[in-house]
């Protein structure tokens, strides 16, 4: 049996999703990496379970997280892209 070919895999996930995840906010759009470099993990695991400031400022970028929070986003909104998120990307970002 071939080894696991990691590339392959990597560019059959990335063609399948893309390269973010978008969302939508009054009209404007957003986006999630759908894969997450594993120096980006270990800074998400550094964060408490309710930080979802940090999360978000982590996955988008300062600027993206910045022009999101000029939005009225309730923490329920915040919940629901989350959800949304690692159940399209099999990710799991935010679960406790």
């Amino acid at each position: 049996m071939p080894p696991f070919n990691v590339n392959a895999a990597r560019a059959q996930r990335l063609e399948a999703l893309g390269q973010t995840w978008d969302f939508e906010v009054d009209g404007e759009t957003f986006s999630l990496p759908t894969e997450i470099p594993r120096r980006s993990a270990h800074a998400l695991a550094e964060l408490k379970d309710n930080d979802l400031d940090g999360l978000l400022a982590l996955l988008m970028g300062e600027e993206s997280y910045q022009r999101l929070c000029e939005h009225e986003v309730s923490v329920q909104d915040i919940a629901a892209i989350l959800e949304a998120y690692g159940q399209d990307t099999g990710l799991g970002v935010g679960e406790g």
